[in-house]
């Protein structure tokens, strides 16, 4: 597995942004705001053909870490907003474990599988599709003996009930940043 840092601090196509870390009960919110950018981003849309914008100047990327600790299978989710504030993608990171880096941000051991949730047009804090992506490189950690063909196996499962979560709005997460986002203060 890599371990993974969540700072967005340097992030080439960002000029200018502000990044804060709040700890609610079982979670950690790191909120990143792109003022600036000088490379916007456009993802594929899960299921659907065309490209869909998940960063520009004004964009949020809001995350939700869970606290559950290492070594201990979860995942976390990174909420991409609009400049109107806007859900454009849920993006969740599967993870063998997390904890704090010195930096003060959390880190998790990344287990490669990712899943994408795009949000229904009609309600943005509904998810109407879903992708598991990066399945290459799970195979590839396999092969190269960093993750267990076991540990692919529960990958798998997990990104399957994620998805489902996801698409029966009962993936926890998703509460978690939408309750931050309507008061960030709690």
């Amino acid at each position: 597995m890599k371990r993974k840092v969540f700072d967005l601090r340097e992030w080439p196509r960002v000029t200018r942004h502000t990044q804060t870390v709040l700890h609610v009960p079982g979670h950690v919110i790191v909120d990143f705001v792109a003022h600036d950018v000088i490379r916007p981003l456009d993802v594929p849309i899960p299921g659907r053909d065309g490209l869909r914008r998940v960063l520009d100047s004004g964009y949020r990327w809001v995350r939700a870490h869970p606290t559950t600790g290492d070594g201990i299978p979860g995942s976390a989710l990174t909420m991409q907003l609009d400049a109107a504030g806007r859900p454009v993608q849920y993006y969740i990171d599967l993870h063998g474990g997390e904890g704090w880096h010195d930096s003060g941000y959390p880190w998790h051991d990344d287990l490669y599988l990712d899943v994408i949730g795009h949000p229904a047009e009609h309600d943005a804090w509904i998810v109407d599709a879903t992708a598991i992506i990066d399945s290459d490189e799970l195979d590839d950690a396999v092969t190269q003996g960093l993750v267990t063909p076991a540990q692919a196996d529960a990958t798998w499962t997990h990104a399957r009930q994620v998805e489902a979560q996801l698409l029966t709005g009962t993936y926890s997460p998703v509460d978690v940043l939408k309750r931050y986002l309507e008061d960030p203060y709690t």
